[in-house]
């Protein structure tokens, strides 16, 4: 190979690797790998029927706070 190619191919390796490092460290600023209810509730719900009972709760739980936000979204105070 000539010298071209391999400098060539240093300077591509290289500028891919630091695209990694910066998507890695953004990734670990902005809490894309914080999912610490995971293993949780792995271990709170074994069965099937209460980890879908944990999901129920949840939908409902965010389904509740949508409405308070539309309730006071919505709110008009009296004269």
């Amino acid at each position: 190979m000539s010298d071209n190619i391999i400098i060539l191919m240093l300077g591509i390796s290289t500028f891919l690797g630091a695209l990694g490092l910066w998507a890695l460290l953004w990734g670990l600023k902005t809490g894309q790998f914080d999912d610490q209810e995971k293993f949780l509730d792995g271990a709170r719900f074994d069965g099937e029927d209460e980890l879908q009972d944990a999901i129920m709760m949840e939908k409902k739980k965010q389904e509740a706070l949508k409405r308070k936000k539309e309730r006071e979204k919505n709110y008009m105070p009296g004269d």
